[in-house]
């Protein structure tokens, strides 16, 4: 249930694309404005023994507060643990919402300008 979920809300930002570099059972999510070989990942969806996974971006200061206040939140699986968090089910769909938002936010900021006009992009959106 979670992998449809969780796939959809990623494919559902602007310029998002789904890519299988690892292969069909790891989808990659990765953002684009006009040149798709320019594309950068900013989310990996794969089932780890049994369980589904969704690896993200995350701001460093916010990542740590996550991975204390929720269970389900742990450092980036085969990723810079530093800047991605790994995230398996039990967070609520608005929650899960905000965090692929946010990964898809930072990695469209570091995009050059023309990329991210080009996706209509009006910047990182603050969160209450």
């Amino acid at each position: 249930m979670e992998y449809e979920l969780w796939r959809n809300m990623a494919l559902s930002q602007p310029g998002a694309f789904e890519d299988f570099p690892f292969g069909p059972e790891s989808a990659v999510f990765k953002v684009a404005g006009r040149e798709r070989a320019r594309a950068k990942m900013f989310g990996l969806l794969m089932h780890r023994g049994g369980i589904v996974s969704l690896n993200l971006k995350c701001d460093p200061a916010l990542a740590e507060q996550l991975r204390v206040a929720n269970a389900q939140i742990t450092p980036g699986y085969h990723m810079n643990k530093k800047h991605w968090n790994t995230i398996t089910p039990g967070l609520d769909p608005e929650t899960m919402r905000d965090l692929i938002e946010d990964s898809y936010d930072l990695v469209v900021a570091s995009l050059p300008r023309t990329e991210r006009e080009a996706l209509g992009w009006q910047g990182i959106v603050q969160r209450e």
